[in-house]
C-alpha cells in the first residue's frame, strides 16, 4: 500500500478543486475551523462512513467522516493521516484524527456536542489525550462511559480509493479501526468512585451545534416506541 510522505493530487485521485481545499487547510486550527464548518450528518436515512470526497461534495459529517477529512489534510501536507478510535460502553464509539507538535499530542475532531471537540497538542501521550475526553463523554442516562482508546492507524494502509476519492461508503476504515488493539482508561475498581453528570452538566450537554432534524427526532420517536412494546 503507498506509504508517501505526501499525497499528490494524483495519489488521492481527487479533482483540481478538491485537492485545492484540502492544500488550504494548511495548520490545524485551519483543519479544524474547517470541519467544525462541516453541517452535522445525523444519518436520517441510515448509517454512513463517507469518504472524504463525497463530504468535500456534500459539506457534512459525522465523526469518522470528519476524520477522515482531517487526516487527508495533513497527508497532502506531509504528515501522517492518523486515526484514533475511542470506544464507549452503552454509547457511541467517537473517532478522531490525531498529530504531534513539538512532542505533543493533539486531536481534530467532528462532534456535534460541546464535549467531544478537538483538542490542543499539549498531551505527552495518546492515553492523556483520550482521558481528557473521560468526564464528558456520558449517554443519556448521564452514564460516563468512554473506557478504551486504540493504537493510532496510518490511513496510508488503506487504497486512497476507498476513503479518499471513493463514492460508496468507506466502511473498511470503521472495521479496521475496530480490529486495532485497544487499551483501558480505567479498570473495575476505578469506575466504582465515578459519578453521573449533575443536572447543571446536564443542561450544558444540551449545547448543539447545529439543531437535530426533525426527521430524525421523529426516528427516535419510533424507536423508542418500538422499545415500549
Amino acid at each position: 500500500m503507498m506509504q508517501k510522505r505526501t499525497a499528490r493530487r494524483e495519489d488521492l485521485g481527487l479533482t483540481g478543486p478538491e485537492y485545492a481545499v484540502l492544500a488550504r487547510l494548511d495548520t490545524p486550527q485551519k483543519i479544524q475551523a474547517f470541519v467544525h464548518g462541516l453541517r452535522q450528518n445525523f444519518e436520517v436515512d441510515g448509517d454512513t462512513c463517507r469518504p472524504v470526497r463525497m463530504v468535500l461534495r456534500e459539506r457534512r459529517a459525522h465523526c469518522i467522516e470528519g476524520a477522515m477529512l482531517a487526516a487527508c489534510a495533513f497527508w497532502v501536507h506531509g504528515e501522517p493521516p492518523l486515526l484514533l478510535d475511542m470506544r464507549a460502553v452503552r454509547d457511541f464509539d467517537h473517532v478522531v484524527a490525531v498529530y504531534r507538535r513539538k512532542g505533543r499530542w493533539g486531536a481534530i475532531s467532528k462532534t456535534n456536542g460541546i464535549g467531544l471537540r478537538s483538542r490542543d497538542p499539549v498531551y505527552r501521550t495518546l492515553r492523556e489525550l483520550a482521558m481528557s475526553y473521560f468526564h464528558e463523554y456520558a449517554n443519556r442516562r448521564d452514564h460516563k462511559t468512554l473506557r478504551e482508546y486504540s493504537l493510532p492507524y496510518d490511513l496510508r494502509r488503506v487504497d486512497p480509493g476507498l476513503w479518499v476519492s471513493g463514492e460508496k461508503n468507506a466502511w473498511e476504515v470503521a472495521e479496521r479501526l475496530d480490529e486495532l488493539r485497544h487499551f483501558k482508561l480505567v479498570n473495575g475498581h476505578h469506575l466504582q468512585a465515578v459519578t453521573r453528570r449533575d443536572p447543571f452538566e446536564r443542561r450544558a450537554s444540551l449545547l448543539l451545534q447545529y439543531r437535530r432534524p426533525r426527521a430524525l427526532i421523529e426516528k427516535l420517536e419510533r424507536l423508542k416506541k418500538k422499545r415500549r412494546k
